[in-house]
């Protein structure tokens, strides 16, 4: 009876190694997609960065790569601590995931209440971020020296489909027009279908005209992703109970059988 007890302890002991290594597995690959997306923001989104006064977006994508990389060594220990048995390591990885499943949800807590509460704030909190973006845009399009600036204003109109900072009007406010427009009334990145010279008509059947122009497709856009990370980090949260409950059970198996 006694041995029947002991090949059940260590059938059991096998499934939860193979369950928490399974686990481990999904978990730094996780950890691999969230590196991926802040280095994709860095490299794919630096001009939009470019353009804006504040750090947090920048700093933001540092803080990805920063938990995508922290997750992932998190999985490497995880897979040490199944594979070796050992105790102490499955303590430590314990630890970590419930460390990372408190900021995680803390993260996309917040990111939830900053999109509820974002649109009676965003026009106070962004009032500065407006009126930078759109000094930008008029006086340093196309100068000598701005070629980044100028590249970053193309691929923004050309991207979220938008002309001006607040409207297509405040192109006729800037250095640009008095001096590079050449009889063009509005860049030809804000054309519909970008071709040389097209800016020379601004009709809304040539051009993009957007009721609160590129800023406000800018806040939709980061308001759109702050949802969906938010919803993938409680998600990954969720998931994460799981391996903390397969790595108390591992645990407790272990000091069993030691027994």
């Amino acid at each position: 009876m006694a041995d029947a007890e002991g090949k059940t302890n260590t059938c059991g002991t096998i499934c939860l190694k193979y369950l928490l290594f399974i686990f481990n597995l999904f978990f730094w690959l996780a950890g691999g997609a969230v590196m991926a997306v802040g280095i994709w923001t860095l490299v794919d989104k630096s001009d939009y960065i470019s353009l804006l006064s504040s750090n947090t977006y920048s700093a933001a994508a540092f803080i990805l790569i920063g938990s995508g990389a922290v997750v992932m060594l998190t999985g490497i220990l995880g897979c040490c601590a199944t594979i070796r048995e050992q105790r102490g390591l499955l303590r430590v990885f314990f630890v970590l995931l419930l460390l990372i499943f408190l900021l995680e949800i803390t993260a996309g807590f917040l990111a939830y209440v900053y999109y509820q509460e974002c649109f009676p704030l965003c026009y106070q909190l962004n009032a500065e971020l407006r009126a930078d973006l759109k000094e930008k845009m008029v006086q340093n399009y196309q100068q000598p020296g701005q070629e980044h600036i100028t590249r970053a204003i193309d691929n923004l109109q050309q991207d979220l489909k938008c002309c001006g900072s607040n409207s297509s009007a405040d192109w006729r406010e800037g250095a640009w027009i008095q001096i590079s427009a050449d009889r063009r009334l509005v860049p030809d990145s804000c054309c519909k279908t970008p071709t040389v010279d097209c800016g020379l008509r601004d009709h809304p059947s040539n051009i993009y005209k957007v009721e609160g122009g590129c800023i406000s497709k800018l806040e939709e856009f980061i308001l759109q992703h702050l949802i969906i990370l938010g919803s993938v980090g409680l998600g990954i949260a969720l998931i994460q109970i799981a391996g903390m409950i397969f790595t108390c059970c591992l645990y407790q198996s272990l000091k069993e059988e030691v027994y």
